[in-house]
């Protein structure tokens, strides 16, 4: 982050969406800068470190779902908040997304105040407290403040997502939480995300921490619990 505002990478590769999006941006005082491709945003964001990086899904060279994954593959980068800038509004695009660890989408033509309007409030989620920094359980330690995982003892990578639906539902082990509160909570009411995003987040975690921690409750939600 430069000064006091956010810095933002800008990926498109059409140079007038570039240049509208980096105009609105800069006229709230972030700080911006752009890519045509995803081949160039992981050369930008790897030497700039933004702290929010807003990225269309279908490009030349490299689309926005690998450079995606790539991002989160990365010790530089796996931390950025990053949003999908797209046409597409099929759910598989969506689920795509969600699955190579995106924090949320941004639908096209873009209009200013709603795109400033998200930003703020994605910004502002990452901001949000409440949470315990520390958390300690049979096997498992999460760190909030250094952002990392201790499954056995042995550091488990977690996608910014993963590890705030963990974090959330390991807050108040036994509670069942509910979908709606869960989206609430992880994702901001302000989001729309398709039902199956939850799960597929869910699936993840489970699958790297050995099918423990985080049970189904039918009918209802989910919930953290020890064995």
């Amino acid at each position: 982050m430069t000064g006091n505002m956010p810095t933002i990478l800008v990926v498109d590769d059409e140079h007038d969406i570039l240049e509208f999006i980096r105009y609105n941006l800069e006229k709230e005082g972030y700080h911006v800068f752009t890519a045509l491709n995803g081949s160039q945003a992981l050369d930008q964001a790897a030497k700039i470190k933004p702290d929010l990086i807003l990225m269309d899904v279908m490009m030349p060279v490299m689309d926005g779902i690998e450079a995606c994954r790539n991002l989160r593959q990365s010790e530089a980068t796996r931390n950025c908040l990053i949003v999908f800038l797209t046409a597409r509004a099929e759910e598989f695009v969506e689920l795509a997304g969600f699955e190579a660890g995106a924090d949320d989408f941004i639908n096209k033509p873009i209009k200013p105040r709603v795109l400033l309007s998200r930003i703020k409030a994605i910004l502002r989620r990452q901001d949000k407290g409440g949470f315990m920094d520390h958390m300690k359980f049979p096997d498992l330690e999460i760190d909030r403040e250094k952002f990392m995982v201790l499954y056995k003892e042995r550091p488990i990578q977690f996608p910014r997502k993963e590890f705030e639906l963990l974090s959330f539902l390991a807050s108040k082990p036994g509670k069942v939480f509910s979908r709606e509160e869960i989206l609430d909570q992880v994702w901001g009411a302000d989001v729309e995300v398709v039902d199956r995003t939850i799960d597929v987040h869910v699936r993840k975690i489970r699958e790297k921490l050995d099918d423990r921690f985080i049970y189904t409750v039918k009918g209802v939600g989910y919930k953290f619990d020890t064995p």
